[in-house]
């Protein structure tokens, strides 16, 4: 659109300054004309005309293309005659003249656009080469980036999936040995049973990414407590758990019970990290118009303020190790799986952040 507008602007003005152009080599015409006819009148007016012509290459010839003068034409030393010819042949295929009807003979004035005219004519074309080089090196920077994101987050999920494989495939492996020592216990066989389960709950939750889970409606009271209790036990002791709510039993949130429960461990992880093993982890749940609102709240190093979008990207991370995917993965199942929001409502460093999740009820 701003190549059209542009080539129609310019086209415009080309048009009225090559009328205008046109004008003043009729001018100059006229000026000859009279010089020839009355050469004893004042002629200061006409000199004027004939020199305020500054721009506008033209060359006067007789009826044999003799060529009698020339104005505003450049050609190197001892290149006149050439230079010339050449430029009065292009005039002539051009049909650039004005004939001049003098008392003995006819003199022609041929000319050609000017240097400013011919630049203007080509300005919407160099605009329009600058636009789509513009857009060829923005198109590139967006694919690299978009590729270099996608890079972070294959690596990102690799090895999240071994992270979370990891634990119980190893507490298996533990209890397989014993096994083989002798008759299993009532109780081996029931941690055995948690750590399938524990798997169970690990390849459902990956099978869901990238796919559109089905949401079902659960209590949300229910399901954080379940899950804070689960990650009580696998958490340090100098860290506190406190669960405040409102009497929500009736409300119901559609959820996938097994995406949300890695949010939650998600969240959970990231402020143990930022509290180093030690400080207080507060979930509070309310209900607003419409929706449920979480907020889950620590008492870790804090958050700079211009980094409140940024710890959503794949591959952010503030740990020496680590591959910053649990915030990432944590926005995409909030908001692309259940229509909600997740962000940080404030944080102040040194003493916390607060992540705040809002859930639609409907």
């Amino acid at each position: 659109m701003i190549v059209a507008v542009s080539l129609l602007y310019t086209n415009s003005l080309v048009k009225k300054l090559a009328h205008e152009e046109a004008k003043k080599v009729e001018l100059w015409a006229i000026g000859l004309k009279i010089l020839d006819t009355n050469p004893n009148q004042d002629v200061a007016l006409i000199q004027r005309i004939m020199e305020g012509n500054e721009t506008i290459p033209m060359i006067i010839a007789d009826e044999n293309d003799s060529i009698i003068a020339h104005r505003n034409i450049n050609f190197p030393e001892n290149q006149e005659a050439k230079v010339l010819s050449r430029e009065l042949i292009k005039m002539k295929n051009e049909n650039h003249s004005i004939t001049i009807d003098l008392i003995n003979s006819k003199n022609y004035i041929y000319y050609d656009e000017s240097n400013i005219l011919k630049r203007l004519a080509w300005y919407p074309f160099i605009q329009l080469g600058a636009i789509i080089t513009f857009i060829i090196i923005a198109f590139l920077a967006f694919s690299y980036s978009k590729s270099a994101e996608q890079n972070r987050v294959w690596v990102g999920m690799s090895k999240e999936t071994a992270h979370q494989l990891g634990t119980p495939i190893s507490s298996l492996m533990a209890w397989m040995e014993l096994m083989k020592s002798g008759n299993p216990s009532p109780t081996m066989v029931e941690e055995m049973s948690k750590d399938v389960t524990r798997l169970e709950v690990i390849a459902e939750r990956f099978s869901k990414i990238g796919s559109k889970p089905i949401l079902k409606p659960y209590n949300l009271n229910e399901i954080l407590e379940v899950s804070i209790e689960y990650l009580k036990k696998r958490t340090s002791d100098k860290i506190e758990f406190i669960f405040t709510h409102t009497d929500l039993k009736n409300e119901l949130v559609p959820l996938n019970k097994e995406l949300f429960s890695w949010v939650i461990e998600n969240l959970t992880k990231n402020a143990v990290d930022a509290m180093e093993g030690k400080g207080k982890l507060h979930f509070s749940l309310t209900k607003g118009k419409e929706k449920i609102v979480l907020d889950i709240k620590d008492t870790g190093k804090g958050i700079a303020k211009g980094q409140f979008k940024t710890v959503f990207k794949p591959g952010y991370t503030s740990k020496k190790r680590g591959w910053g995917l649990g915030l990432s993965l944590a926005k995409r199942i909030i908001e692309n799986y259940h229509s909600g929001k997740i962000f940080v409502a404030s944080s102040e460093l040194g003493k916390g952040t607060v992540f705040r999740i809002i859930l639609p009820l409907n």
